[in-house]
């Protein structure tokens, strides 16, 4: 069994030792709220700001921090080593217990500034995408059955969308995570005169904690990170699910970069879309992180308790690896072809056009329910014949119903059927042309 002492196991420096820079510019605007409202001399105040921006300095350069039980006391000993016994006093009127809540709404502020903009990023992609391929129509699924005939670049932007709704979420979650506690000691607040809003406005803050004992024993905005960055992991599953199935050489609907698959051990021939199944793999490891927060913070009592020490692996895992699957989903999509010969060969089979047929009769005042069966039997019809709709002659048209006039063809096919849309929203070449200028406005603007 491996040796493990208590200090090891219950130090946290091995994986907080990224909130550094936070954790000094904190230290940073404390001391000098200390200096504005009298409770630190200036002359102590600057020799502390001074150390605290060398020390920062120093792990800029690269210098590590001497291990310590975890990285705030880490700075704050590194600063008396090299300012002396003052370095001890910029601590006063604040806990470790604000210190890392407000590191953390830090951190995460930032974190989560970057994975918006890595999506801003991946929909200028998908746009570009969608637009080099707005004229190619494709099987639309529902339950993976073909359904309708959509454009590709329908389908593509259908997974802007839902980035840009998780780009909303983090936007949203952001404003939770803006909200400074520092000031809040370590639960009931300090007796000294601090000045909360200004240590807010020089660290960026939109607003502060209302109470103490909530500002250091909550981590709901960090869980609310976190289940953010689930939720683009999640609709990245669906992205790589559907790569891996257009991959798929008995659909062969796209050819991925060979920077993204890799051979076979032992089958020459294969290529695997490896780099889209580990994109969606990663997702286990991000819901793992959601899970771990809920579990850690449930039941906990207020205030402060040490549990909360393990809300960072999880939160960094769960930023570390959206980074890196965001990173390679974008290049893994701005290098995947269509291939428009083998998706064409796909549109007369399924009766993608049916539905529209059935559109066609409900105009001309066919209850929906009758023209619905009347569709069925015409295709059913079809299906014997071996032919798609549109090769059916008039005659068997009329047959089904006396209405139908050559007006028919019109609808029919899969080029019509997207055509026929009208919609807002809809997959009509007209109505994605739309939203695609207005994506690109509303990227550019961003």
């Amino acid at each position: 069994m491996k040796n493990l002492d208590f200090e090891q196991f219950m130090g946290s420096f091995s994986f907080d030792g990224r909130l550094a820079e936070a954790d000094i510019a904190g230290s940073v605007a404390h001391v000098q709220m200390l200096m504005k409202t009298g409770i630190l001399k200036s002359s102590d105040g600057r020799k502390i700001v001074s150390g605290l921006n060398s020390i920062l300095k120093s792990i800029k350069s690269g210098w590590k921090l001497p291990k310590e039980e975890d990285i705030h006391f880490a700075v704050e000993k590194e600063l008396i080593r090299r300012i002396g016994p003052v370095g001890g006093k910029m601590h006063m009127a604040r806990s470790r217990n604000d210190q890392v809540a407000l590191d953390l709404r830090i951190y995460l502020r930032q974190q989560a500034d970057e994975i918006v903009g890595l999506i801003n990023e991946f929909q200028n992609i998908i746009i570009k995408k969608a637009e080099d391929n707005i004229d190619v129509i494709m099987p639309g699924f529902t339950h993976l059955q073909p359904a309708q005939p959509v454009l590709a670049a329908h389908h593509l932007l259908a997974y802007g969308w839902m980035l840009q709704r998780d780009k909303e979420r983090l936007e949203d979650c952001r404003k939770r995570i803006n909200i400074s506690p520092l000031g809040s000691a370590a639960l009931a607040g300090t007796s000294f005169k601090i000045d909360r809003y200004y240590t807010a406005k020089l660290l960026g803050f939109d607003s502060i904690t209302e109470n103490s004992l909530d500002a250091v024993s909550d981590r709901d905005f960090a869980i609310e990170f976190v289940f953010c960055v689930s939720m683009i992991s999640l609709h990245l599953t669906r992205f790589c699910e559907e790569i891996i199935l257009w991959m798929n050489p008995e659909l062969g609907y796209i050819k991925i970069s060979d920077k993204f698959t890799s051979g076979s051990s032992i089958m020459p021939q294969k290529r695997n879309p490896d780099c889209a199944e580990v994109i969606r793999g990663k997702s286990g490891r991000i819901f793992g992180s959601l899970m771990a927060m809920l579990t850690i913070v449930k039941s906990l009592p207020l205030a402060y308790n040490r549990d909360l020490q393990e809300d960072k692996q999880p939160i960094f895992d769960s930023f570390d690896t959206m980074e890196a699957v965001l990173s390679l989903t974008a290049p893994l999509i701005a290098n995947m072809v269509l291939n428009r010969e083998a998706i064409a060969s796909r549109l007369d089979s399924g009766y993608l056009d049916a539905t529209t047929l059935m559109e066609y009769l409900i105009a001309k005042g066919v209850p929906q329910r009758t023209a619905h069966g009347i569709v069925g039997r015409l295709v059913r019809l079809a299906m014997e014949q071996k032919v798609p709709l549109k090769k059916l002659p008039l005659q068997e048209f009329r047959n089904a119903y006396n209405g139908i006039d050559d007006g028919v063809f019109s609808v029919l096919g899969a080029d019509n059927a997207v055509g026929a849309m009208k919609s807002y929203g809809s997959t009509s070449p007209k109505q994605v042309r739309k939203q695609i200028d207005d994506w690109k406005a509303k990227l550019n603007k961003g």
